[in-house]
């Protein structure tokens, strides 16, 4: 195993557990690994610091994996890293009401670039970096050997890769090939899951337990779901008992699919309902015909993709909560989330604050929302929180 030493005073963030290390903190390298392979990293002393894996390409030069020098990182230890993020979720995979959600979330389950959902019988992985891409297959394996999927399909297409100097990858790894349409639960809802074409790894599974709070809200009330995908918070409303719900989505799958899944449910709904259209656009329409909504759910595309876009996302965050608030009844609810890693929850609530004062209108925080049990958030890596929301009141 080759020996990579770390810069004097660079050893700080690795000693607590941050899986990162950057290329600028590594002294010069005298025989370069090859990628993806497994590293002994050492701090200026000499001393023992954690195992990892190369890349030459990336700015993360190395992923921390193992923190025990005993510890082998072999393909046992691979299998039991894995075998330990299921087992984590035994909860979930007995539930009677759910059978989709992630099983595996990367740095925050101790396996960087490494994310694996759960639609069903089948398994999505998304392999994000190359210390996962040289062992995919193995991995793959494992996770077959252990769940016995009847399959398990790679959609490995996020921009991410580029980063680790991969391309995308997207395909069957084991078993049989899904359906156009895979049918899950949640929430003892069912929904159609595009897992080889739709957005993410097929769903957006880290609003679970969000949709059904959020539903809590809406017995008799008219709403407005913005961003709809495949209708989550749509259809847990109607469950709820709302009035009436619109939906709007930009993409024509996503309408497609929220009417599939009122049909799977045998829930009644009115073509009129559901918006093919840009949220924000179809939100100042709604102004100019004087319609108006007890809640309101934004929940946006990732906005700030780096730390340097947050300042731009919060002004877009502002701009659409405004445009929401101009056609929210007094009383009503605004539900809006933000997605952006970089955005912290007190940003997102300055956002809607600015968006208040500039619709005339006062607010309250009447709930904050952030990741289900299947998306934790490892205290030695704060970036695995991404997913931030606020319920708001309009007094």
């Amino acid at each position: 195993m080759k020996t990579l030493q770390l810069k004097a005073g660079k050893d700080k963030a690795v000693k607590q557990h941050h899986p990162w290390v950057f290329s600028g903190a590594l002294e010069t390298i005298k025989q370069t690994p090859d990628q993806g392979e497994i590293v002994r990293l050492i701090n200026s002393k000499n001393e023992f610091l954690a195992y990892g894996y190369f890349n030459k390409l990336s700015k993360i030069a190395v992923r921390a994996i193992e923190w025990v020098e005993e510890l082998e990182v072999d393909d046992q230890w691979w299998k039991g890293k894995i075998k330990a993020s299921i087992d984590r979720r035994q909860n979930l995979l007995t539930s009677t009401d759910t059978n989709s959600f992630r099983l595996i979330y990367s740095e925050a389950d101790g396996l960087p670039g490494l994310i694996v959902d759960k639609y069903a019988d089948y398994l999505v992985m998304q392999v994000l970096t190359v210390g996962t891409e040289v062992r995919k297959q193995l991995i793959a394996s494992y996770l077959f050997e252990l769940l016995k999927p009847t399959g398990i399909y790679e959609r490995s297409d996020a921009t991410a890769r580029s980063l680790e100097g991969l391309k995308a990858s997207n395909g069957l790894l084991i078993g049989k090939e899904p359906q156009e349409f895979t049918e899950i639960t949640e929430n003892g809802l069912k929904f159609v899951v595009n897992i080889a074409d739709g957005q993410k790894s097929g769903y957006f599974l880290d609003q679970r337990n969000t949709r059904k709070r959020v539903s809590d809200y809406a017995n008799g009330l008219n709403v407005l779901d913005c961003f709809c995908y495949a209708g989550g918070f749509t259809l847990n409303a109607r469950k709820a008992g709302a009035k009436s719900v619109t939906s709007v989505d930009s993409s024509a799958l996503a309408i497609d699919m929220v009417r599939r899944n009122h049909q799977a449910n045998g829930i009644d709904y009115s073509e009129n309902e559901l918006v093919k259209g840009d949220s924000n656009a179809t939100l100042r329409r709604f102004q100019e015909e004087n319609r108006n909504f007890d809640l309101i759910i934004l929940d946006p595309p990732k906005l700030a993709p780096s730390r340097s876009a947050v300042d731009r996302a919060l002004r877009a965050y502002k701009d659409l909560n405004l445009q929401a608030l101009k056609i929210l009844k007094s009383g009503g609810l605004l539900a809006t989330f933000s997605c952006s890693g970089g955005v912290e929850l007190n940003m997102l609530k300055q956002a809607v604050a600015w968006a208040a004062l500039d619709a005339g209108k006062e607010v309250q925080f009447i709930e904050q929302f952030g990741h289900p049990e299947d998306h934790p958030i490892l205290a030695s890596f704060p970036e695995s929180e991404y997913l931030k929301g606020v319920m708001c009141r309009i007094v």
